[in-house]
């Protein structure tokens, strides 16, 4: 059996703007993240430990925050391409797993619509998917409210 895992980890600061795009779904917030794209580190983490089970490194990689075109873009772009590249390599997603780590917004009452907004953008079901979250009790960047960070870690097997 040919299984590969692989983690993504990424980490977006808070700057001004009227909600934040994690995992899909766009929360209301009073603030926004501060990215080249939407700033999805939800998706960003996922889509890395994608690229990463397939060891084709990472988002900058494929879509280099050099270029212009990518300012500004919808992270779906990204995950879609990953998973893409898993079906080119003869893969499929056995399953995968995101947790947010942040004090607020509150993930757990978004989480089934995170979970479905993933499903739907990478073309599996939904119960390959999780969505969770933790806080830093307060501590380090995530704890005084400066930012968002995320951890994902994807498994995918030879179909």
């Amino acid at each position: 059996m040919d299984l590969r895992l692989g983690n993504g980890f990424d980490v977006h600061a808070f700057c001004d703007g009227d909600g934040v795009w994690l995992c899909g779904v766009k929360l209301p917030h009073p603030r926004g993240l501060l990215g080249h794209s939407d700033a999805d580190v939800g998706m960003h983490a996922l889509t890395d430990a994608i690229y990463g089970a397939l060891a084709e490194g990472d988002i900058g990689q494929h879509f280099p925050p050099s270029d212009p075109q990518w300012k500004g873009a919808a992270s779906h772009i990204f995950l879609r391409h990953a998973m893409q590249r898993v079906a080119a390599r003869g893969f499929t997603l056995s399953n995968c797993d995101v947790t947010l780590i942040c004090e607020r917004p509150k993930i757990g009452p978004h989480s089934a619509a995170m979970r479905a907004a993933l499903a739907q953008i990478m073309g599996v079901e939904v119960d390959r998917i999780s969505v969770k979250a933790t806080t830093s009790e307060r501590l380090g960047f995530t704890g005084r409210e400066e930012g968002i960070a995320a951890l994902a870690t994807a498994a995918l097997v030879r179909a």
